[in-house]
């Protein structure tokens, strides 16, 4: 690893639809490719289990470790799922965890967040994976809810990655407005023809946050209906950390 590698996080967020295409077909081993070549050393997915029964994963967990180096942090024992309301987070083997909490979130529908405290080569840094609902005054309190999740913990450098099923930054994140930083690193959605920003990230001033263009493709069938996201995460400097 290069000093410029240790000195940055490779951070991603894909809502991969339980490995369902834009094809219609279900196909594990694309969506672990399509994982695999974003070259990630944390990754958020959504939609990663089933949504009924005892919610399993969608991704062979040894498959999914082989293909991509990464490997769950956020499985609990005994459970079939990769992580919570279908977030996952997977990280490169050297990331030490010292923390994983879950989350349910208020609104009409089941939603979740998911929260991994780690030990990374830039530092502590606390990772929230999202996906929020399809009613606005769902997300608002989903996102009051989350701010005062973040209150109650100990300071740590803090990113959020997830679909947050929202397009407007003002009415509908503009609560994140006056504590975070939101990057938005373009229309991820629909993946044939992203129109909508719907995944984004979401950091605390203490971290910089740098998005590549979103990666989009017109040939061929895509992995799910979104396009993932990925961010660089380096420390702010600049700013003191109690």
């Amino acid at each position: 690893m290069s000093n410029a590698d240790q000195n940055r996080i490779r951070l991603g967020s894909y809502n991969i639809r339980a490995g369902l295409g834009t094809d219609m077909r279900r196909d594990p081993d694309r969506t672990l490719a399509a994982i695999d070549a974003l070259n990630l050393d944390v990754a958020v997915l959504q939609e990663a289990d089933f949504r009924m029964g005892a919610r399993p994963t969608a991704l062979p967990v040894q498959s999914l470790m082989q293909t991509t180096g990464l490997v769950p942090i956020s499985q609990r024992a005994g459970s079939d799922s990769l992580g919570w309301h279908g977030i996952g987070i997977l990280a490169k083997p050297d990331v030490v965890v010292q923390d994983v909490a879950r989350f349910d979130l208020p609104g009409l529908e089941p939603r979740g967040a998911l929260l991994a405290e780690l030990d990374t080569s830039i530092g502590p840094l606390r990772v929230i994976g999202v996906h929020l609902g399809l009613l606005r005054r769902s997300r608002r309190a989903q996102l009051s809810h989350l701010r005062d999740i973040i209150a109650d913990r100990a300071s740590m450098p803090t990113v959020m990655a997830g679909d947050f099923n929202e397009w407007s930054l003002r009415r509908g994140l503009g609560r994140l407005n006056a504590d975070y930083r939101i990057v938005t690193p373009g229309p991820s959605f629909p993946s044939r023809y992203p129109a909508l920003s719907l995944d984004r990230f979401v950091h605390s001033d203490d971290l910089m946050v740098s998005a590549e263009p979103v990666r989009r493709s017109k040939r061929g069938p895509h992995a799910s209906d979104h396009l993932p996201i990925v961010a660089h995460i380096h420390r702010n400097r600049h700013i003191q950390t109690g």
